[in-house]
């Protein structure tokens, strides 16, 4: 039985997250401002000695991208940039003739880091941007969708950067974390490294399609990697934003009241995403549903996705890195709520 909150109600929901302990995990939904769901089960170490509490962070993967992207839309908001700017406007030593727009859009046809390295190089963004900047777009931008499953952080990070000056997990804690009041973040301190639980591998499966897509630098599928100092310090924001459920969901729901957020859930791209392997909406950083809800999944069944229609924003985190089955069940259980 999990431990926490749910508001009259939402007995449903506590059901569906109950349903499939993860041994590590957590749910929270926000509704028009108000915390109806608020649960944890399990630990934050295999060997079940550390319990998961509230201040418990987790690697959440693709869920990290949306935060990334709205750190651009701000300046685009601020007018520091425009969103049908070519990116060599603001990294001149780009090459590739994508724009901003198509960064946002995982169609800038750059989905993979063009020069072979190791897991360290995780640790020296400078190293990877260089890479990015010099790489040749594989199709024409604009034209292909294919999510940019590694490289997508460095890509709108790095302009993040260029404009505004602020590495860019300073610029996510200043100017998101705060003001939204979500415990989130890149590039982790030690104290916040001691709160972070170990992920494992539970029946997760790798489409053979992906492989290109994920394996270099390597390390996402290296429990040795994703568990380490190195990748918790470092800023990796297509993958490893650490964060907890209500973080996300504290996210979300500051999106829905903001203009902002329409703008990040407009519609930009409609076909096959070459990664993904089936038809998607992209909008300026999330991914949108066709019953209107919008957001991001990330490996192993991490999610979290606002649902404007019912004014509710959604953040599930977990440690056991399997399917999106407790996900759906979640989502079946908030439609009957």
């Amino acid at each position: 039985m999990s431990d926490g909150f749910v508001a009259s109600g939402f007995e449903k929901v506590r059901e569906a997250f109950d349903a499939e302990p993860r041994g590590g995990s957590a749910l929270a939904v926000i509704r028009r401002g108000e915390v109806v769901v608020d649960l944890r089960e399990g630990w934050r170490d295999p060997d079940r000695t550390v319990p998961w509490d509230e201040n418990t962070l987790v690697n959440v993967f693709s869920v990290g991208k949306p935060v990334i992207a709205l750190a651009l839309l701000m300046l685009v908001e601020r007018g520091r940039v425009a969103l049908d700017d070519a990116i060599a406007r603001h990294w001149p030593e780009f090459q590739a003739g994508a724009t901003v727009r198509h960064a946002l859009t995982h169609t800038a046809g750059l989905p993979v880091f063009p020069v072979k390295r190791p897991a360290e190089a995780w640790a020296h963004w400078d190293q990877l941007c260089t890479d990015l900047a010099a790489a040749t777009s594989e199709w024409p931008p604009g034209t292909v969708a294919a999510e940019h499953a590694l490289t997508y952080g460095h890509l709108i990070g790095e302009i993040v950067r260029r404009v505004d000056g602020r590495p860019p997990a300073r610029f996510v804690a200043e100017d998101i974390a705060g003001p939204y009041g979500a415990d989130l973040g890149f590039g982790l301190g030690p104290d916040d490294i001691a709160r972070c639980a170990e992920l494992e591998f539970g029946g997760i499966e790798w489409p053979e399609r992906q492989a290109r897509f994920i394996g270099n630098p390597p390390g996402i599928r290296d429990l040795a990697v994703v568990n380490s100092n190195l990748w918790r310090s470092a800023t990796i924001p297509a993958v490893n934003l650490h964060a907890t459920a209500m973080a996300v969901a504290r996210f979300y729901d500051g999106l829905m009241t903001r203009p902002i957020g329409a703008t990040m859930a407009s519609p930009q791209f409609e076909g096959v995403d070459r990664f993904i392997g089936s038809q998607t909406v992209w909008g300026l950083g999330v991914q949108i549903e066709p019953d209107g809800t919008w957001g991001m999944g990330g490996l192993g069944g991490n999610a979290g996705w606002a649902d404007p229609g019912r004014g509710q924003a959604i953040g599930y985190v977990t440690r056991r890195l399997g399917d999106f089955g407790t996900v759906e069940r979640i989502d079946q259980a908030l439609a009957m709520s």
